[in-house]
C-alpha cells in the first residue's frame, strides 16, 4: 500500500486545526463588532468571552490534546513503512471522529453525543498505537 496515503488523514486533522481557528477569529471579530464581548475582561479570562467564542476556543485546546498522538502515529506508520489498509482505516476513522465532534463541540455542545465521538477517536487511536508496537516488535 502506498504510505503517502496516510497524509490523507493528517491533512484532514491540520485543515479541521485551521477551520476552527477561522471560527474562533469570526466569532471574537463579531461579539466585539456586536459589542456582547468585555474585551477587558476577555485579555485576561477566556471564559469571559461570550459563550459561542468559548466553545470555539476550547475546542481549539482539544486540537493540540489527542490530534497530536494522531500526528506521530501517522508519521511513524510512513517512516516505518507500515500504512495497511487496517491503519489507513483506523486514521480515516479517528480523522471523521473529530470533525464529528469540533462539529458538536462549537455547536450545541451536547456532551454525551461529543463523548462519544470523543471516545471513537480514542479507540482508534490506541487499535493504532497497538498495531505500530507489533509492528515494531515484528509481531504484525
Amino acid at each position: 500500500m502506498n504510505n503517502h496515503l496516510m497524509l490523507w488523514p493528517l491533512l484532514v486533522q491540520v485543515l479541521l486545526t485551521i477551520f476552527i481557528f477561522i471560527v474562533l477569529a469570526k466569532r471574537k471579530k463579531q461579539s466585539i463588532a456586536d459589542g456582547t464581548a468585555n474585551r477587558e475582561a476577555a485579555a485576561l479570562d477566556n471564559k469571559a468571552w461570550p459563550e459561542d467564542v468559548v466553545k470555539a476556543s476550547n475546542n481549539i485546546e482539544n486540537q493540540f490534546q489527542t490530534p497530536v498522538l494522531f500526528y506521530a502515529l501517522c508519521l511513524a506508520f510512513v517512516v516505518n513503512n507500515g500504512v495497511t489498509a487496517i491503519t489507513l482505516s483506523l486514521a480515516w476513522v479517528y480523522a471523521v471522529s473529530r470533525i464529528a465532534h469540533a462539529y458538536i463541540h462549537v455547536g450545541s455542545n451536547y456532551v454525551p453525543k461529543r463523548l462519544r465521538y470523543f471516545m471513537i477517536g480514542v479507540v482508534s487511536l490506541i487499535a493504532m498505537a497497538v498495531i505500530l508496537g507489533l509492528q515494531l516488535a515484528g509481531l504484525y
